[in-house]
């Protein structure tokens, strides 16, 4: 029973942590400057006949 609650005592701290961190990071990766260009030019590549 020990290890179930030191794993959940850090999933509830660290865990919580990491994750607001990686979603902070995301974010910022989506938003940042000269995106726009990259994310529409995806958006057309099922429409380019090769």
């Amino acid at each position: 029973m020990e290890t179930y609650t030191a794993m959940r005592h850090f999933a509830d701290s660290w865990g919580l942590l990491f994750m607001v961190l990686f979603f902070t990071g995301v974010v910022l990766f989506a938003f940042r400057p000269g995106s726009r260009k990259q994310a529409e030019e995806a958006a057309r590549i099922p429409l380019k006949d090769d």
